[in-house]
């Protein structure tokens, strides 16, 4: 098998293959938003469960091929990393989204109790996968039980937020609040399966990219010997949520805010199965008890930004500092902090 495709690259490729993968990314991330918006009206699943589940799918496949790829090298730290760093980068997507929309607080706007309830489930993956790094290092053909306790924690939630048909909750209705409601689309005239076409080829794309970042970042650190955590979280973690972030600034310039926060939460909730695929693809025993002191903190982390996102979603502050609201400045300062803290 030739070295390009196994052995590490020089240190120019990796710096530019990096940056032209990042790039594709964000180019078709605008384009998977579009189509999104399209396909959850006609499927009739709605703005928050299908991007959530399908949209959070396909922005997150470049994660996914990012982690897999990192564990099957042996690179436990940066698979660790990427994964828990993109669920940090990818909530700090929420305020880049609001700033980008100026009526009121995305969270506001955007309120519904799916979003809310994947929150929930997101604080649950995540405070598993601490519990499964603190447990015993028990393995079963390689993989360590708490994936499969994660993959199934992760079925039965979405289970569980699809079937809510009579709410016994719902967000306040005010001026402010943007209503997921089918309209006519751009692609009218096409097809519901060239829609789901392009939609799938534009996935593979960024899948592609995934894989030449993760290469890209193996390569970097064995040739600067920076810290893989924070290669990992910081680097890694900002091209993962890459696809969240330009893709839910493009669908709140389209008016669907619901399907911006969805997309981020839904998927930060697939980037925690990212560890559980992660632990299946690393031979070196459990990813979890693999993890260091970097990436157990930055999970902390993330538990924190995605408990404050919550709060944001059930206060609904219409304004706040910075025409943010409180939870974005307080998201904001939580992110610098902690990369500050992995830098040194």
């Amino acid at each position: 098998m030739p070295a390009v495709w196994t052995g590490p690259w020089p240190l120019g490729w990796s710096i530019a293959i990096f940056l032209i993968a990042a790039a594709v990314t964000a180019v078709c991330s605008v384009r998977l938003a579009a189509l999104g918006d399209a396909l959850a009206d006609r499927t009739g699943w709605g703005e928050a469960l299908f991007g959530a589940v399908f949209f959070g799918l396909i922005t997150s496949l470049s994660g996914i091929v990012m982690t897999a790829v990192s564990a099957a090298g042996g690179q436990p730290a940066l698979a660790y990393g990427n994964a828990v760093g993109g669920i940090a980068a990818q909530t700090l997507a929420v305020v880049v989204a609001d700033a980008s929309y100026r009526r009121v607080n995305l969270e506001h706007a955007a309120a519904s109790l799916p979003n809310v309830l994947f929150g929930c489930l997101l604080i649950a993956l995540l405070g598993l996968s601490l519990m499964a790094s603190f447990g015993p290092e028990a393995t079963l053909l390689g993989v360590h039980p708490a994936s499969l306790v994660l993959a199934a924690f992760y079925w039965g939630g979405i289970r569980l937020i699809r079937d809510q048909e009579e709410p016994m909750w719902r967000a306040v209705r005010t001026r402010e609040t943007v209503l997921d409601t089918p309209e006519e689309e751009r692609f009218a005239g096409r097809g519901g399966r060239g829609l789901w076409g392009e939609f799938l080829a534009v996935a593979a794309l960024v899948a592609l990219g995934g894989w030449a970042v993760a290469r890209a970042a193996g390569s970097l650190l064995e040739a600067t010997g920076l810290n893989a955590g924070f290669v990992g979280a910081v680097l890694m973690g900002g091209v993962n949520a890459l696809p969240e972030a330009v893709t839910a600034v493009a669908a709140v310039r389209r008016g669907a805010v619901t399907l911006a926060v969805a997309a981020i939460v839904g998927g930060n909730c697939l980037d925690v199965l990212n560890l559980a695929i992660g632990d299946l693809f690393f031979r070196g025993g459990s990813l979890y008890h693999a993890a260091g002191s970097d990436q157990l903190f930055l999970t902390g982390a993330a538990l924190l930004m995605t408990t404050v996102l919550l709060g944001g979603m059930l206060v609904r502050q219409k304004r706040g500092w910075l025409r943010l609201g409180f939870d974005g400045i307080v998201l904001l300062a939580v992110y610098l902090g902690s990369v500050t803290v992995l830098a040194f």
